[in-house]
């Protein structure tokens, strides 16, 4: 039989335009994957050739396959030995089964990162399924999307028959099982030099990778890289055919040999390969029934593990009709919309309607035509309801988590939480929430928001997921909601069977699982103390916090709107030390105006009152905190680049529209301006400058300090305290940069401790600096709110602790209760210790 393939393919990237003989890859230039071109790029985003569908994505996102609709299957392979990067510096924008117009992106890259990592940029654009053409005029500027560079047409390709090739009576089958010893799996080189291999000889090769069950002929390089194989993955290979012994003592030889790659001469032996051992330090799971995990909202609960477990029924694939299966989407989306409004009036009624934006926003994606739209086109082709949607918004989180906007990326999770809302209705399924026991604390891979608000609170009593973020949406609102909140437990939590006894203590980072009569003896005094504490410090909130022996501390509030600082002035807040500004800029499409930047600031200056100060810490967003409409740069560690003051630096616009808002709202209240994340000098003094611009103009004066979160700004405190008029230290940043150590890192957040002795020093360096020139330092970060470190900071000469607003009346009575010169002896005592584990057995 034969075929007349006619296809034209535009250039996919802009570029110089070469033969294949020139690929700087010898496995390239000698067609041994196919025929094709190569293009030296100028630009660094890659361009669909033809319509067709992503048949390959390589794991290294460096090597895409589009399969034509003339059947022609087309390579893309970014770069020479890119695949040694593994991923980074590539960005894919389509997934595998995507169909794709002519044009469209598939992909980009950093061509600066690649190069600096010692790899070419060269790419080579080759026919894997043989057919052969005519390339454009080499030594050309091409321009993506727009030039055709390479043709296929007009003379049959041959495609000879098993049955042509011997006959059965000859055929020979042998099997045999390696292991591969390719560092990096079948990638493009060592699957060109299987597939030469395997054309010299007469017989059929089938692959199949054991470890995974996926198999495929081996006269295809898509196929090849589509089996995910590994180094150490387990093969099987099957030869058939009249030349099956000799074929496969060649490819057993190839393997052997490295497929043209250096590889070890054998593997580790199994007794060789590195044990599964416990971690020498900090906690380990199970170790005396304790299972680590990082908090995500405070709190403890003793009650029973309960196991829920997502698991959406089987449906059909097949609809019964396009007007049917439209009325029940339609239907499904009209009453996903009624729950979301009901949410969001449950949420105003147990007054956490500061938080309801996020269902807002689902209600918005449900009007959003992307989504819809996919799921009608689906249901046009014959597909149902159920299975339109589902494979609709699953597509739609995945592209938005390719997005270079890191909050839309960010917001994948959102589109897949209303979806699944969506999803259940379709499917007629219930709330899990009715069959849980009383005193669960329910278990989860992870949790959306929307789950956290519709949680049984008569039956939930605390969280712990194997995944999420300690700083999440459902986070967030479990905090408000009063539920403890675990997040990163180890996957042995579900060795564990429902309604096991389990205690939750997620200000110590952990559930402990059995616990004994006398553990959950002292959990429940501990409870009972705790409360009655909390309703003593109530009746005397309003008070000063004195100690003993007559040292007062100012007890601010760390709060990030107006609501907060009313809430805070209730509790007894003597000042605010820390307004979290960005929440202004947060969950919006534009930068908001001078004039809404000084109503907010009024309104919270105001509530205050003239005798309690406000500081407001300027724009602190970047690494965790990325607003849509100011786009940076991507970075390989956003935490140490382009984030808190040096957004200001870099762009003084939107820093200089702050400070005249706080000037033009001072005379509302007591305002203080402060500066997140300086590290040098030279920061401050741009930023101060900018500061006594701006006062000179408005005619009004306020104080200007800074936040002491960088270890080099504690170590030169003594020079900053000649030009601040007050510091503030954040042990939350202060910590993780001085330790090194992510404060949500799944596995090392757990030794994240501010009460570690070289963040005392630090502190201490600080407070002693400002002394000196009579400048004051007050603490806002998470250490601040811990009462068994408030003791050491008292004595360490801090005037000033600034905590989460319910914590208020509780710190102010634990300062009440201390002796300040018992606590400058035993902050001493404290600097002297080499460990936190030693500074924790002081305190206890």
């Amino acid at each position: 039989m034969s075929s007349t393939v006619n296809l034209s393919l535009v250039a996919p990237l802009t570029g110089m335009l070469l033969s294949i003989e020139e690929s700087s890859d010898p496995v390239f230039a000698g067609r041994l994957i196919g025929d094709g071109i190569v293009i030296n790029p100028t630009d660094n985003v890659v361009l669909a050739p033809c319509d067709g569908v992503v048949s390959q994505l390589h794991d290294a996102k460096h090597a895409v396959a589009i399969k034509s609709d003339t059947g022609v299957e087309i390579l893309i392979h970014v770069g020479i030995d890119t695949v040694m990067l593994r991923g980074e510096g590539f960005n894919a924008n389509v997934n595998i089964n995507d169909k794709v117009t002519i044009g469209q992106q598939l992909m980009t890259f950093d061509p600066e990162l690649i190069k600096a990592k010692g790899a070419s940029i060269q790419t080579a654009i080759m026919i894997t399924t043989g057919e052969t053409g005519l390339m454009a005029n080499a030594g050309t500027e091409v321009i993506a999307g727009k030039n055709v560079v390479f043709t296929i047409g007009g003379e049959p390709q041959k495609v000879m028959s098993t049955e042509s090739k011997y006959s059965h009576h000859d055929s020979v089958t042998l099997t045999e099982d390696l292991v591969l010893k390719n560092p990096l799996g079948l990638h493009a080189r060592p699957s060109a030099t299987l597939i030469k291999i395997v054309k010299s000889f007469s017989s059929q090769v089938q692959i199949l990778n054991k470890d995974n069950g996926k198999e495929c002929s081996a006269n295809s390089l898509t196929a090849l890289m589509g089996l995910a194989t590994v180094l150490g993955s387990k093969l099987q290979i099957t030869v058939t055919g009249p030349d099956a012994k000799e074929a496969m003592a060649a490819i057993i030889e190839g393997f052997n040999s490295g497929l043209g790659e250096a590889v070890a001469d054998e593997l580790p032996a199994e007794d060789e390969v590195f044990a599964d051992e416990p971690p020498l330090l900090g906690p380990v799971a199970g170790s005396d029934g304790r299972l680590p995990g990082v908090k995500a909202a405070p709190g403890m609960a003793i009650g029973k593990l309960f196991h829920l477990v997502h698991e959406l029924p089987d449906y059909p694939e097949e609809g019964v009709g396009v007007s049917d299966e439209m009325g029940q989407l339609d239907y499904g989306i009209s009453q996903a919309n009624k729950s979301l409004q009901q949410l969001v009036s449950k949420m105003e009624q147990e007054h956490v309607g500061g938080h309801a934006e996020v269902f807002v926003a689902h209600q918005q994606l449900l009007e959003d035509p992307a989504i819809r739209d996919r799921a009608r086109s689906l249901i046009e082709a014959g597909k149902s309801a159920m299975w339109a949607w589902h494979r609709s918004f699953l597509a739609e989180a995945d592209e938005m988590r390719k997005l270079d906007n890191p909050m839309l990326a960010a917001r994948a999770s959102d589109v897949e939480d209303v979806g699944l809302r969506v999803l259940r209705i379709l499917m007629g399924m219930d709330d899990a929430g009715a069959q849980l026991p009383d005193n669960t604390i329910l278990c989860l891979e992870d949790i959306t928001p929307s789950e956290v608000v519709t949680l049984d609170r008569q039956k939930v009593i605390g969280i712990v997921t194997l995944h999420g973020g300690a700083t999440s949406h459902a986070a967030i609102l479990a905090g408000s909601l009063g539920l403890p909140y675990l997040v990163n437990v180890p996957a042995s939590v579900r060795d564990y069977n429902n309604g096991t006894d389990v205690v939750l203590n997620t200000n110590r980072g952990y559930m402990l699982v059995n616990p004994t009569p006398e553990e959950i003896e002292r959990t429940v005094n501990r409870q009972k103390r705790a409360a009655a504490e909390l309703e003593a410090a109530l009746k005397v909130a309003d008070q000063p916090a004195i100690t003993l022996d007559g040292h007062r501390v100012e007890v601010a509030a760390n709060i990030a709107n107006q609501e907060d600082a009313e809430k805070a002035v209730k509790l007894g807040a003597e000042a605010v030390g820390l307004l979290r500004s960005e929440f202004l800029y947060m969950e919006r499409a534009t930068e908001p105006s001078l004039a809404e930047q000084v109503n907010a600031y009024k309104g919270i200056l105001g509530a205050m009152g003239k005798d309690r100060p406000v500081i407001i810490r300027t724009l602190d967003v970047g690494g965790d905190k990325p607003l849509g409409y100011l786009p940076l740069p991507w970075e390989e560690n956003p935490f140490l680049g382009e984030r808190g003051v040096r957004i200001g630096i870099n762009r003084p616009a939107v820093l200089r529209k702050q400070i005249r808002a706080i000037l033009q709202a001072a005379s509302a209240g007591h305002a203080r301006i402060m500066f997140p994340m300086i590290s040098s000098l030279d920061e401050f003094r741009a930023v101060k400058r900018l500061v006594q611009d701006e006062q000179e103009k408005a005619g009004v004066t306020v104080e200007v300090g800074i936040m002491i979160e960088v270890p080099s700004a504690a170590l030169l405190a003594d020079h900053f305290a000649k030009e601040v008029d007050f510091f503030s230290v954040g042990t939350n940043d202060l910590t993780q940069y001085t330790l090194a150590v992510d404060r949500g890192h799944p596995k090392l957040a757990a030794r994240v401790d501010g009460l570690h002795p070289a963040v005392l020093r630090l502190i201490d360096m600080t407070v002693q600096a400002a002394d000196r020139e009579g400048k004051w330092t007050g603490v806002c970060g998470g250490l601040a709110s811990d009462l068994n470190a408030v003791p050491i900071l008292v004595g360490l000469g801090v005037q000033e602790l600034s905590i989460s607003v319910p914590a208020i009346p509780v710190v102010k009575a634990r300062v009440r209760g201390l002796n300040y010169s018992e606590c400058q002896s035993l902050a001493r005592e404290a600097l002297t210790l080499d460990s936190v584990e030693d500074v924790r057995r002081l305190m206890a």
